[in-house]
């Protein structure tokens, strides 16, 4: 099959979407005209019929690929083998980036051009478009007349962008697949050229050798970032382009400066600059903890997913905060998704052209929230397709009702009437039941406990909590506000009696798991304590060693040391200092400890710490919890450790009472437990 790249792409959105898309949405998907499109399906039929398989344009749909599903089969198998002819605009600015990152002279525009068979005015247009780019990440693309084009900057920006293009590229897949799998990929081809297998190897098999626990506990996205950026600094130093200069000014830790001095023999013996530089590697590689009980910069990505939740339920006056499962999901996407957009990761989003078409108005109202509460970062649209994903899976689930409701319709204009709202209703809340058609007279009369809600077009003699009034067509508006009706009315009221409601099972379920939050919340509020001066004697060990003493029976405490260990690994890991409080949060799990416990310890002198982290920290947070920990138990912990993000609550910390702070504790949590409360009951009457 001789196809282009662009028609190639075509074929492939029109195979995955067989229940039609338009050009429309092909064109904005491979980020060409729609004239384009309909010139390349004018010679895309022709191709197609030589495989059974008819274009088919439908009004309302779009378009179609019809054939038997295995003539369908045979399509994308020949698809995948075929050869493109041509490369895709991004594949080509990546192979011109490529090309810049390895000459060691300027490459003249015509070379480029020649190299990828496009024009001199087309290599300029993706040049402008990569030049702004390459400025945000501190490089410089220089262009002369004569001269040719050349890209500048330090070592460690060059390798930084090489390490982005090949972490934008290739997967798992491709760096620990066969090669010749990749016959058809040139740009993953010429990625792999460059990082080279035998680097990779020796990359990894230092690692492993180094046998550090943290190491083998990466996430494999993140081990094979750290493979990437591995294998391109020997590649670059293989090439007599090293680091240079040592930035003095970055602070990196001493246990990864000590591992990358272990590391440096089986790398072929680094020089002292190198040394450096992959300790920097070491530590953007992001370290699972295992022994927390706070994620790693959780309050921050929780901080950003509540103001955005905040900032979209005044602009749509949805009930988000009451979602918690938004909450959750939020600032666990926003936790691997603002690294990537701050490096600068090009993600694909597959859906991005349906969301864009089937939550249109929510998807300009995220981005115009996002742009407020992130100011300055240039978040792509595929980021915000993700956002708006989470956004309306909570609307549907705000909008869900149990099917148990039993509503009668009221209606004097007559069946034909009455027949309209009960399909407009079936259509809308196919979770309402209609159980019966009555007149306004017998309506008024039937006893309470058969129904639990009546429909009518007009007004009737009967408390406003039994009834809602309704026009027969049901507008948009009115299913909005028959919705809030139910939820807000209607189900506060309970079934009636012979109603279905919630099962016996799940409602004792449901008891049990409020029963597990509000114990653990009564639990820490009872037993938090403000403990005096802790001296400095002995360093950081020996205000941990004294802290943990005199939690020790409370948290029942099995071994000591091995729980300050615990602590101190984590600071070694990781700054336990919150910035900008005078506060550190020092937080673990082990099977040395018996109960959860919060405490609040002051200093009588600054936290010791190297490098001055501990300037001005005369208060330290002692969170401790065992090993094995329910959701519920981590949820109300992580929950407190997001207070912190609250200044009136950290000023507190550090000049209120116990009494004080432990009022405000209680405060705080109980409005927790009242969120949680709301969600899972609209989780258990939907």
């Amino acid at each position: 099959m001789r196809v282009s790249t662009r028609q190639r792409q075509i074929i492939q959105l029109l195979l995955l979407r067989s229940d039609g898309i338009t050009a429309g949405e092909i064109a904005e998907e491979i980020k060409v005209s729609t004239r384009t499109v309909h010139r390349e399906l004018d010679e895309l039929e022709a191709v197609l019929a030589e495989y059974g398989v008819e274009l088919l344009k439908k009004a309302g749909k779009g378009l179609l690929l019809q054939a038997p599903g295995e003539e369908l089969e045979a399509l994308h198998r020949r698809l995948f083998e075929a050869v493109p002819e041509d490369y895709t605009a991004e594949d080509r600015k990546a192979l011109i980036l490529f090309m810049l990152l390895q000459a060691e002279e300027p490459v003249k525009l015509f070379a480029l051009a020649h190299s990828l068979k496009v024009t001199v005015p087309t290599v300029t247009n993706d040049l402008d478009e990569l030049e702004g780019w390459l400025a945000r990440s501190g490089l410089t693309l220089v262009r002369r007349r004569g001269y040719g084009v050349e890209l500048t900057g330090e070592e460690d920006g060059l390798r930084s962008m090489l390490s982005l293009l090949a972490m934008q590229h290739l997967d798992e897949a491709d760096l620990f697949g066969r090669p010749e799998d990749l016959a058809r990929e040139p740009v993953k081809r010429r990625l792999l050229e460059l990082i080279g297998r035998p680097h990779l190897k020796a990359a990894e098999d230092a690692l492993w050798a180094a046998d550090r626990l943290w190491l083998k506990l990466l996430a494999e996205h993140e081990y094979a970032r750290l493979l990437i950026r591995m294998s391109v600094m020997l590649g670059r130093i293989r090439e007599g382009r090293q680091i240079r200069e040592v930035r003095q000014e970055q602070q990196l830790p001493e246990h990864l400066l000590k591992l990358a001095e272990e590391l440096s023999p089986a790398l072929g013996g680094l020089p002292p600059e190198e040394v450096r530089y992959l300790a920097g590697l070491l530590q953007l590689a992001d370290t699972p903890d295992r022994h927390g009980l706070v994620p790693e910069a959780n309050p921050g990505s929780m901080d950003l997913a509540k103001r955005l939740v905040s900032a979209l339920e005044a602009e749509l006056q949805a009930g988000f905060g009451e979602d918690r499962q938004l909450l959750e999901g939020l600032t666990s996407h926003l936790e691997s998704a603002l690294p990537r957009i701050r490096e600068g990761f090009q993600i694909r989003n597959p859906l991005l052209s349906q969301i864009r078409r089937d939550y249109d108005r929510l998807f300009v109202q995220i981005r115009e929230a996002a742009d407020t509460v992130l100011p300055g970062l240039p978040i792509p649209d595929e980021e915000i397709g993700f956002l708006v994903m989470h956004f309306g899976a909570s609307l549907e689930r705000l909008k869900s009702l149990r099917r148990s409701v039993r509503a009668i319709i009221v209606c004097t204009s007559g069946i034909g009437s009455s027949k309209m709202l009960a399909i407009r209703l079936n259509k809308e809340l196919p979770q309402v039941e209609i159980i019966s058609h009555a007149s306004w007279y017998e309506a008024v009369r039937i006893p309470e406990e058969e129904y639990d809600l009546i429909i009518s077009t007009v007004d009737l003699p009967l408390e406003e909590h039994r009834y809602i009034k309704l026009s027969p067509l049901l507008t948009t508006e009115e299913s909005e506000r028959l919705r809030r009706f139910i939820r807000e009315v209607t189900l506060q009221r309970g079934p009636g009696r012979g109603g279905v409601g919630s099962p016996p099972a799940e409602s004792l379920e449901r008891l049990h798991r409020l029963q597990a939050y509000l114990n653990e919340i009564v639990s820490i509020v009872d037993q938090f304590r403000v403990h005096g001066p802790l001296e400095a004697r002995g360093g950081l060990r020996g205000i941990l060693e004294e802290a943990c003493g005199r939690v020790r029976q409370r948290a029942e405490i099995t071994d000591l040391p091995a729980v300050v260990e615990l602590l101190l690994e984590r600071q070694k890991m990781s700054s336990q200092v919150i910035p900008d409080t005078g506060i550190a949060l020092f937080h673990t799990r082990s099977g040395q400890i018996g109960t959860p416990s919060f405490t609040l310890f002051t200093l009588q002198e600054e936290l010791p710490l190297k490098s001055g982290e501990g300037a001005g920290v005369k208060h330290l947070l002692l969170m401790l919890g065992p090993r094995e920990l329910s959701k519920e138990s981590l949820e109300v912990l992580s929950e407190i450790s997001s207070f912190l993000l609250d200044a009136e609550f950290v000023e507190l910390l550090k000049q209120g009472s116990e009494e004080e702070i432990r009022l405000e504790l209680s405060t705080k949590l109980t409005e927790f437990f009242e969120s949680i409360y709301k969600t899972d009951k609209r989780r258990i009457i939907r």
